[in-house]
């Protein structure tokens, strides 16, 4: 039997919507973006802490060191000093912006009604679901890698096919991908909890093998890239800027992920004990490895796919390798796919559903791979590489991400005052309005001062500190728009206890 009105009901602070007929039919809503009920919520602070180690052991994470060293001019001891405060920080926006996914049980495109508009919401989303697929394509790019390496040394005359079976590789390592994500979050979440005691294992391995090869004191007196007699500090903040927009996509839809935990604690502790010990040591585990490569291989490599593809011994290269596709996997699930997945799906609910919105992230994740896709192929010759990609504009692009950080925190903690109406978040006619001025105008200028910045080397400091002047600057004047463009909104009622 049906209900004709939905209402919320509180227990243990946790907020359930009881569905009724009037969400139920909703073009605004479909089964995968609907509240978890009660029974869902059954993240733990290790299943949380687990997410992380699986979302942060990965390749981009073993390059950090060296992107801060080479493009950021840092020394050695300044980059993993910078990885680890950036990490720190991050766990703000990351736990404040999971509350209301916690309480209420609502995945990010969701949230985001609240404060850019039932429709307005889809602007922001696709703008994430675009870093999250361009992230996809780089993961799989890596993953296709190990596959194709692990194909070579078990199967005679697969390395012939050199850039053709990294190709083919992508592919196969994309439908894994895929296949995890479409058949839901208890997949994913067993993926991580499984996973991660397996790749904290093999990371810890990895230092072990390469700490005999390299002089840690040697390596951390090593000087900074940068002219010198040049001041730090600009190199630090602008390093930092970067390491916070690394994970600039996930502090925005974190939700999608709290929204299972049991409690607020959990989604703390775990994200606390999960995220900056982890990152930091990954980190230095491939400042360390690239170091030692020299000695390893005969040469330096800063690929950990590729430096493990030289040891000669196809049973190790095959277990390692097994190994990298797992950790690269738990990253590329939970943090590529999830969000864009969702993301989709909000802009036409009733006709995206899950699995619409995995294609749609894996279609636009290979056309962006495109160009690299052709040249492994070699069907183009190009001079771009995927490291100058992952570098350069998507670094730069997550960094524009820094105001919807802070309209989300301050429209949920202050303006809602951490009270929300479930049901109108899926209805056209209700509280919210279709599109929120006030959200896309706190948007809109950070945003155009970042780019201005970019273009014409104005204010060069507000594009070198995008993620921090861009979520100050959008909270600030999202505040100061709520009051003076929808000053008259009403705060949603409590909801029912039980």
């Amino acid at each position: 039997m049906t209900i004709a009105k939905s209402r919320m009901v509180e227990r243990d602070g946790q907020v359930e919507l009881v569905l009724g007929d009037d969400v139920r039919q909703s073009r605004r809503f479909n089964a995968d973006i609907a509240p978890t009920s009660a029974a869902e919520r059954t993240w733990t602070r290790w299943n949380v802490a687990a997410l992380w180690v699986g979302l942060s052991i990965c390749v981009p994470t073993y390059t950090l060191g060296g992107v801060l060293t080479a493009y950021f001019g840092l020394s050695v001891k300044e980059a993993l000093a910078t990885i680890l405060l950036a990490n720190l920080i991050l766990l703000l926006p990351l736990t404040l912006n999971a509350f209301p996914g916690t309480r209420y049980g609502i995945p990010f495109p969701v949230l985001l009604r609240a404060s850019f508009g039932i429709r307005g919401s889809n602007v922001p989303c696709l703008i994430r679901a675009l870093v999250g697929c361009g992230w996809f394509g780089i993961q799989t790019m890596f993953g296709g890698l190990a596959i194709h390496l692990l194909l070579s040394a078990i199967l005679p005359g697969w390395a012939s096919l050199g850039g053709v079976g990294q190709v083919i590789g992508f592919f196969l390592f994309a439908a894994m991908n895929l296949w995890v994500v479409i058949r839901g979050a208890e997949s994913i979440k067993w993926l991580e909890t499984l996973s991660a005691p397996l790749l904290l294992i093999v990371a810890v391995g990895l230092m072990l093998w390469a700490l005999p090869h390299v002089s840690l004191g040697e390596l951390m007196a090593q000087p900074p890239s940068r002219p010198e007699g040049d001041a730090a500090t600009p190199y630090l903040l602008s390093g930092l800027t970067a390491m916070v927009g690394f994970w600039a996509t996930l502090s925005l839809n974190i939700p999608d992920f709290s929204r299972f935990a049991k409690t607020q604690k959990d989604q703390i502790v775990g994200q606390v004990f999960g995220l900056p010990l982890t990152m930091f040591f990954f980190a230095a585990l491939g400042v360390i490895m690239t170091a030692a490569s020299s000695s390893l291989v005969g040469e330096t490599v800063s690929d950990p796919v590729t430096l493990i593809g030289r040891i000669d011994s196809p049973v190790w290269v095959s277990a390692a390798m097994v190994l990298i596709v797992i950790a690269t996997i738990s990253t590329n699930t939970a943090g590529n796919i999830v969000s864009p997945t969702n993301d989709f799906q909000n802009v036409a609910p009733t006709r995206i559903g899950r699995t619409g919105g995995v294609l749609l992230t894996g279609l636009v994740g290979t056309l962006l791979m495109g160009h690299d896709l052709l040249q492994k192929a070699g069907i183009i010759v190009s001079d771009m590489t995927l490291e100058s990609l992952y570098s350069n504009w998507l670094l730069g692009y997550s960094s524009l991400l820094g105001p919807i950080a802070g309209i989300m925190a301050v429209d949920y903690f202050v303006i809602k005052r951490q009270r929300l109406d479930v049901a109108d978040l899926y209805r056209d006619e209700g509280r919210y309005p279709a599109v929120n001025a006030a959200g896309f105008v706190a948007l809109g200028i950070p945003v155009a001062l970042t780019l201005v910045s970019l273009m014409t080397g104005l204010w060069q400091w507000f594009y070198d500190y995008g993620w921090f002047t861009g979520s100050a600057l959008g909270a600030l004047i999202y505040y100061v728009a709520s009051r003076i463009l929808d000053g008259k909104q009403q705060v949603a009622a409590e909801p029912v206890s039980s």
